[in-house]
């Protein structure tokens, strides 16, 4: 049993052996997020989880106190987020015009739009087409609303469980969502197939996706918006109702 400068001196190892997870888990949640988030921020709203996990779990063992920690966390900078209006309704509204203009070239020339093709389908110039795919980052693949419409108006992160129960995406990706959108990955161009392999796959942020491919950051941002924006339309009939 410690004495209470013995749990104290614990408290301080543990928030210093785990302040790296903090920062490294708040970077993998930026590289997802528009560019106005504030790293900073969710770095300070992760080491106040951390704190709060510090205090709260009495078994410090090991790797069971990293997956507490781990949820406490990333807890804090949901909350963070949430806060700051993380996704305001305008943009997912912007991405939905953008995924109706894709599904329509996609129809009507039988193959998926270039970049231009989706501009005109829009009456913008490639430029605001840019801007407004730049505009957009952190546009997600799935939103709680595709499976359940709400009407109360509330926060889709309020809504976002942090656990395995009840969460649709685990339930999604323990059916054939999951397979239907290896295809879908597919048969994205080869440049944005590319882009979403060394995203999801490699784990590696904006800028050095940026590095290997040749193209700045914001570049990047703007493929990978329109990349999900394709596979959302891909997808539409698993995400709308769940037919995996």
């Amino acid at each position: 049993m410690y004495n209470a400068t013995g749990k104290n001196n614990q408290k301080d190892l543990l928030l210093k052996e785990h302040a790296s997870l903090v920062k490294k888990m708040a970077y993998q949640l930026k590289a997802k997020l528009p560019a106005s988030v504030e790293i900073d921020d969710l770095i300070q709203a992760g080491m106040m989880g951390l704190l709060d996990a510090v205090n709260r779990y009495e078994d410090t063992h090991g790797a069971q106190f990293e997956t507490y920690a781990a949820q406490r966390i990333r807890g804090s900078m949901l909350d963070e987020l949430r806060s700051a209006d993380w996704l305001p309704r305008s943009i997912r509204k912007n991405m939905r015009t953008v995924e109706t203009a894709i599904q329509t070239m996609e129809q009507k020339l039988g193959r998926a739009p270039t970049e231009n093709e989706v501009a005109k389908q829009l009456n913008l110039s490639i430029n605001d087409y840019h801007d407004m795919l730049g505009d957009c980052g952190g546009h997600q693949l799935v939103y709680y609303e595709d499976f359940h419409e709400s009407d109360s108006g509330d926060h889709f992160l309020d809504r976002h469980v942090q656990n395995d129960n009840g969460d649709p995406i685990q339930a999604l990706l323990s059916s054939g969502f999951k397979e239907a959108l290896v295809d879908a990955i597919d048969s994205l161009p080869e440049r944005e197939k590319i882009l979403m392999g060394l995203y999801y796959e490699q784990e590696l942020n904006l800028k050095e996706i940026g590095a290997v491919m040749n193209v700045s950051e914001s570049r990047v941002c703007q493929l990978h918006s329109q990349a999900v924006a394709r596979l959302r339309t891909a997808m539409r009939e698993q995400l709308w109702t769940g037919a995996v």
